[in-house]
């Protein structure tokens, strides 16, 4: 359960973070609810999943989890380019998330 909340509260992470950019200087109301939400939800799943995870392996998950969706909704909703050079790096990144899993 703690590995499903973990990367939950990693997909979290890629909502606030684009509603962060949408908030455009916290100038902007529903962005900005929208970020404080998913960055709340997105914590309390972290802090939940450390329970039973290592803090050094489940924030490198949160964290990874969080780049890797960020990365895919810039390059494909949001006009940031997409490359198979891109996707090889952001592929390295889902790899090292494996392996984490694995080795835990």
């Amino acid at each position: 359960m703690a590995w499903l909340v973990l990367i939950i509260s990693g997909l979290l992470e890629t909502v606030w973070a684009v509603a962060l950019d949408s908030t455009r200087g916290f100038t902007r109301l529903w962005p900005s609810v929208v970020f404080v939400v998913s960055l709340v939800l997105s914590m309390g799943g972290l802090a939940y999943a450390l329970r039973t995870i290592p803090v050094g392996t489940g924030y490198a998950v949160w964290v990874g989890v969080g780049v890797v969706g960020t990365a895919l909704v810039g390059m494909f909703f949001l006009g940031e380019g997409f490359s198979l050079a891109k996707m090889l790096c952001l592929m390295l990144v889902v790899g090292g998330l494996v392996g984490l899993k694995l080795l835990h």
